[in-house]
């Protein structure tokens, strides 16, 4: 019998929900970071995770948006040179800290290359956007510790908070 070769997320059974992190390369100027949050805001979605790296000559500018699809887009349209990865936004609460997604990982040997925090808090809650070398097996591993996963669809605008005269 042939061998077929099935995709490492679906031989699994599943994949996390999904969320596209930006990272925008500005000029280090004066007004720079203004124009691109102006170019996001002119339009139906939010940024509701941002971490800013600098450096002397240029800096670099994550974004988490409600709508990738979009973003990309008004990034496209407004000339931005940006690159595109897929991180987690894990929840935390009372009983859920940082350290403790730390644990989590670290005991099934998973990096966190970096986190930073969300801006929007989902039905009041934060969050930590992370960026894992596994997202798929991270995912799991967090689940199975009773965290909540949040995707795109769980944020900014998006949220519906169960109001049924909410359409």
């Amino acid at each position: 019998m042939a061998e077929v070769v099935i995709p490492d997320a679906t031989a699994r059974g599943f994949e996390p929900p999904r969320n596209v992190q930006f990272s925008v390369f500005l000029d280090n100027r004066v007004g720079k970071l203004m124009d691109l949050l102006r170019a996001l805001d002119a339009v139906a979605l939010r940024v509701v995770a941002m971490s800013v790296l600098d450096s002397a000559d240029h800096a670099v500018v994550r974004i988490l948006t409600s709508k990738a699809s979009l973003a990309k887009r008004l990034l496209h349209r407004n000339k931005f040179s940006f690159s595109e990865t897929d991180v987690l936004v894990v929840q935390l609460g009372p009983s859920y800290s940082m350290a403790d997604i730390c644990d989590a990982l670290l005991r099934a040997e998973l990096n966190i290359f970096y986190a930073y925090s969300l801006i929007d808090h989902p039905l009041g809650k934060p969050g930590m956007v992370l960026h894992c070398d596994d997202p798929v097996l991270a995912c799991q591993i967090l689940r199975r510790r009773m965290f909540t996963v949040l995707g795109e669809n769980d944020m900014g605008d998006n949220i519906n908070p169960g109001n049924p005269s909410i359409n």
